[in-house]
């Protein structure tokens, strides 16, 4: 594979992106596509990697003899055969053992052969399953680094700031080794500061600052984001100081599944405010006029979403007949009337959002429910951030004007190579195909797992499982474990606080409450009779060490009390124990009574859920419960996976109804 792709994947030297496929002919697209299934099927199998292994081994022997100013020619000399020649094996073995061997200098930690084999695959284009605990921080610096040497701009993409620190601290010192340089991208830095932390060789960020920032330099280009354009402005030299990226060149996308899959929902919208009193009134009314409907009577809330009924509109036009302004055209009542529905039912403080003060200011800012963490960026559209802080009564921000919008989908298929690594995708591999175009290979951890575990337990109502939960955590810590129970939102977090601390247990709590404190808890969660609660902030990326005595009474054990949306996101947190081949275990505490039970099952679910619990018992009622669960869980996988698609379709047919212009965003 060629360090430098096709003249006709970029959009210009200046500010190289792969071509959007709608501007691709249709054969090429399945001619490239075959070729990368080929290709990563080939080094994927078990034979070429083990060769590959081999050419490694070979070049640490060979490392081993010179000495350091030789070892530094050396680096020199590779640089310039990688931006020659590409990503030939033997360049790439060369690379990766002197990254080894420094890593082993500089971190105290050498690659192990399975991060090598991850390494290999991430360079080539691949999605990487690496069970958690596998060290994937480290592995990602086989590609970073090499990629970065071959000329290329190196983008490490993470979910949170927290963990790109983190990351970019961690290994910014190897990555000095071989000359290159390091930036990090995180919140509230100013565009000067995020001009110069993109220009490094390798920039570890977040996807939402990523995009958004790739959107700003889609609107300051305007109509000059052509190749013609661009190669004059480059040789007039006014092109460097327009734009913050330096194009979208080479990612390697952490946590792939979260980022590729799970946010692909919604799109990213850049926004200029705008204050307008006259529609706020409007909101103010809305929320008014909402609290009179009726549920069951005038309208009914299905997945979230409220359905007005035949009776709720002719209510709602009785309400609304002596109003004037913009309460004169149906349709626009009754959406913005469905909209604070959506405020009043269907979002929940410290569920879906929390109301916190910034600089003495009370703002409702949105939990991301895959992550657990605050999106203090983000906000609702088409008025529902207004309603909700209406119901809320904090002071209503201006509405928005819409700049610039991407998909994450469209985003990341622009960039000429692209990798990701994940604990938890095989799920969603034909989805990671389809849309982006690469493959899913799983890499075999470097020990065998030493998890254990249990067999999940299923309630007909909430009370009990949090019952059976305390009385979990109780024997747990008695026999010196650390445990971590995991709650799907913030108040659940809070409500199970309070049981904990009536039981006389001590705890910590992190959630988006305590992001602060985040480092700390962490921390403090593999010590003995420690007991942490977390929202899923807990799931993705967090490495809990634990201490000698903890290790030897069994390891982490990790409580999953209720069933998230997709399977995956359950695995991710059952992951944090047994890392590395340590001990640990797990078991889920689920109930009917769960959001997703409710929503996935209906009236259906609440009616067995009474013939349940009037036999809690019954093996036969229990294994029941276990498939209606898992069966509401799949369903609501189905519908978030037509959600994407409908987003991607919307996405292109706007794309095929303009030709190609700086603007079309």
């Amino acid at each position: 594979m060629n360090a430098h792709p096709p003249a006709q994947a970029l959009l210009g030297d200046f500010y190289p992106q792969r071509r959007l496929w709608h501007e691709v002919p249709w054969l090429d697209q399945q001619a490239e596509r075959f070729y990368a299934w080929l290709t990563s099927r080939r080094r994927a199998a078990d034979g070429h990697l083990q060769q590959f292994l081999a050419l490694v081994a070979r070049a640490e022997e060979e490392l081993s003899t010179l000495t350091p100013v030789q070892q530094e020619e050396r680096i020199a000399s590779l640089r310039r055969s990688l931006r020659r020649a590409g990503f030939a094996d033997q360049q790439v073995a060369m690379a990766f053992a002197l990254l080894q061997r420094r890593a082993g200098e500089i971190l105290g930690m050498r690659h192990f052969a399975s991060q090598m084999r991850g390494g290999y695959l991430l360079l080539h284009g691949t999605v990487v399953e690496m069970d958690t605990g596998e060290g994937k921080t480290l592995t990602a610096t086989l590609p970073a680094a090499t990629a970065a040497l071959a000329g290329l701009a190196v983008h490490v993409v993470t979910v949170n700031d927290y963990l790109a620190e983190r990351d970019a601290q961690r290994m910014r010192p190897l990555y000095a080794a071989f000359g290159l340089t390091t930036g990090l991208i995180v919140e509230k830095m100013t565009p000067e500061e995020k001009k110069r932390e993109y220009s490094a060789d390798i920039v570890y960020c977040t996807n939402k600052m990523l995009v958004f920032d790739y959107l700003r330099d889609r609107i300051t280009l305007g109509d000059r984001l052509h190749p013609l354009a661009m190669a004059m402005d480059k040789l007039t030299g006014q092109a460097a100081d327009k734009v913050l990226l330096r194009g979208l060149q080479f990612a390697i996308v952490d946590e792939a599944d979260s980022i590729f899959i799970d946010e692909a929902r919604t799109p990213l919208i850049l926004a200029s405010q705008r204050q307008n009193q006259v529609v706020e009134a409007f909101y103010r009314q809305a929320i008014e006029l909402a609290k009179q409907l009726v549920q069951g009577v005038d309208f009914e809330i299905i997945a979230r979403v409220p359905r007005l009924t035949r009776d709720g509109q002719r209510h709602l036009l009785q309400m609304t007949a002596s109003l004037s302004g913009l309460w004169r055209g149906a349709l626009r009542a009754e959406e913005v009337i469905r909209l604070a529905l959506s405020a009043l039912y269907g979002f929940t403080l410290d569920v879906h959002y929390i109301v916190r003060e910034v600089e003495g200011v009370a703002k409702v800012m949105i939990v991301d429910e895959h992550t657990g963490r605050v999106m203090p960026d983000r906000s609702w559209e088409r008025g529902l951030q207004q309603l909700v802080e209406i119901k809320e009564n904090v002071p209503v921000s201006a509405e928005k004007d819409v700049l610039a919008r991407i998909s994450y989908q469209l985003f990341f298929r622009r960039y000429l190579h692209l990798a990701g690594m994940t604990g938890t995708c095989r799920e969603v591999a034909g989805e990671l195909s389809e849309v982006y175009g690469v493959g899913v290979v799983r890499v075999a951890p470097h020990r065998p797992s030493r998890r254990r575990l249990l067999p999940e337990r299923i309630f007909a109502t909430a009370e009990e499982r949090w019952q059976a939960v305390v009385a979990a955590v109780a024997e747990r810590c008695a026999g010196g474990q650390a445990v971590l129970v995991g709650t799907r939102s913030i108040a659940a977090s809070e409500a199970l606080s309070a049981r904990l601390q009536e039981a006389g247990l001590p705890h910590r709590v992190l959630n988006a409450k305590q992001d602060k404190a985040e480092a700390e808890l962490i921390e403090q969660a593999g010590r003995r009779g420690q007991v942490t609660i977390a929202t899923n902030m807990a799931g993705r990326g967090t490495d809990i060490r634990l201490d000698e005595e903890v290790l030897q009474a069994g390891g982490l054990h990790v409580i999953l009390t209720e069933g998230h949306d997709n399977a995956r996101i359950d695995r991710q947190l059952i992951g944090r124990c047994a890392r590395q081949g340590d001990p640990g275990s797990a078991q889920s505490f689920v109930s009917l009574q769960d959001e997703l039970a409710e929503q996935g099952l209906g009236s259906f679910g609440a009616k067995f859920a009474n013939i349940f619990s009037a036999h809690p018992r019954s093996r036969l009622l229990q294994a029941i419960a276990g498939i209606l669960y898992r069966t509401a869980q799949w369903r609501t996988e189905q519908e978030q996976r037509r959600v994407r698609r409908r987003l991607l379709r919307a996405d292109f047919q706007i794309r095929r109804a303009l030709s190609f212009s700086g603007r079309m965003e």
